[in-house]
């Protein structure tokens, strides 16, 4: 008797995945946000429309001087709120960011001013203190099971009062550095901004065409190329027009030339870039967004839940630093106040009004910018309409609230069309 044969299996081609058009490609994204995946959508909205808006009612709000302000007075905020958004995927929070930022500058002050110490020792010197107060921060939540609010808001006191010791009882520590002062007070030659430009565009064009090459070349699901070049020429349009502004003469005085990108604008877009490559880029920020989406499926699937709370901590406190830095150049000085008052509060409006959700999972750094771009047009408006600062933090509130809202409903519709 002779064993069965089997018929030899024959194999199956898989169909290469259809080629999206653009039609395809923006029936994608409307179906998306009407699924509640909004992204930075209502923040790009709300900048338009707030910028409308104070240019019909102030005409000056749109001069070349005032456009350059809006970086300078929002950038401490925005570097601060980058590292809440690590934070905020987390769905934990940290109160004492903007004292800590106080803190940072503080040490600064205290060495390049009364002990002496050159300013990159200074500077050295206020990181380093940024990341130890995270480290511990994050020790006590991730360890100790201490909640993220109240570590954070016992440290919210507490520095306050570190920082009076570290400036003698609440006096005006003034900060006289030419590198440190020029931070926040000083612009980029024209041509050096250019070129910074054109080889940031150069860069991103290259990035984002190499990746649509690869992602053709192996058969999967890409976006259409007239996208992407669309994509790349607005990028070349807003960077080229924000440059040219910037490089227009801003002086009233003929004595005095006022010109240039500020120096303050590349860091910020260093910083930004170099964070998104981290947290879209990396195992590490997909290790952060596991752990925010569903913690205890992150920690099944092998990923140290605890150093990576830690870790977020770590970041919010540098990045903290970095603020405090930027906030002491523009003030020229430190005080009592650096870090408080209004600070933490634009900080957490700012990655929230951008699109960072807080309940954790959803975010991305851009959400700082955008959000910190939207409370300086706010301030920066409602400061030259004349109102006062009780208006100005009302307005804010309720974009805030907005913001909010808009979180929780696109949350709740996401749940219901089954995107989460």
């Amino acid at each position: 008797m002779s064993a069965p044969t089997t018929a030899p299996v024959q194999p199956v081609e898989v169909p290469p995945p259809p080629v999206p058009s653009v039609g395809s490609h923006l029936r994608d994204y409307l179906a998306r946000v009407g699924g509640g995946d909004m992204g930075a959508l209502p923040a790009v909205l709300g900048l338009i429309v707030l910028c409308a808006v104070f240019a019909i009612l102030r005409p000056n709000f749109m001069t070349e001087g005032n456009f350059a302000n809006l970086f300078t007075q929002g950038a401490a905020v925005m570097l601060i709120a980058m590292g809440l958004v690590f934070v905020l995927l987390l769905g934990e929070i940290d109160l004492s960011a903007g004292f800590a930022s106080g803190v940072c500058a503080a040490v600064l002050a205290q060495l390049v001013t009364l002990q002496g110490y050159p300013w990159y020792v200074a500077v050295g010197a206020a990181l380093v203190t940024g990341v130890v107060i995270g480290l511990v921060i994050g020790f006590l939540v991730a360890k100790i099971g201490i909640p993220s609010f109240v570590v954070t808001l016992a440290a919210f006191l507490a520095f306050q009062g570190i920082v009076l010791l570290l400036i003698k009882g609440g006096t005006n520590v003034s900060i006289r550095d030419d590198v440190l002062v020029a931070i926040a007070n000083r612009n980029m030659p024209p041509w050096l901004g250019w070129t910074l430009t054109l080889l940031g565009i150069a860069g991103y064009a290259a990035v984002q065409l190499l990746r649509h090459r690869n992602r053709t070349a192996l058969e999967l699901i890409t976006e259409p190329l007239a996208v992407v070049l669309i994509r790349i020429g607005s990028l070349a349009l807003i960077a080229g027009t924000a440059v040219y502004l910037l490089n227009l003469e801003r002086s009233r005085n003929q004595l005095v030339s006022l010109k240039g990108v500020p120096i303050v604008v590349p860091i910020i877009v260093v910083l930004l870039i170099i964070w998104t490559f981290v947290l879209q880029r990396t195992a590490y920020g997909r290790h952060v967004y596991a752990v925010g989406g569903n913690r205890e499926a992150a920690r099944r699937a092998g990923i140290n839940v605890d150093r990576i709370r830690i870790s977020v901590f770590v970041i919010c406190s540098f990045m903290a630093a970095i603020g405090g830095i930027v906030a002491a150049s523009r003030a020229t000085s430190v005080d009592a106040n650096t870090g408080g008052s209004k600070v933490l509060l634009y900080a957490v409006g700012a990655a929230v009004i951008g699109g960072t959700s807080l309940f954790g999972g959803k975010g991305r750094i851009v959400d700082a910018v955008l959000g910190g771009a939207v409370i300086a047009v706010i301030d920066n408006g409602m400061g030259l309409l004349g109102r006062s600062s009780g208006f100005t933090f009302v307005v804010t509130g309720l974009v805030l609230l907005l913001a909010a809202s808009v979180d929780a409903l696109s949350r709740r519709r996401a749940a219901a069309t089954g995107n989460r």
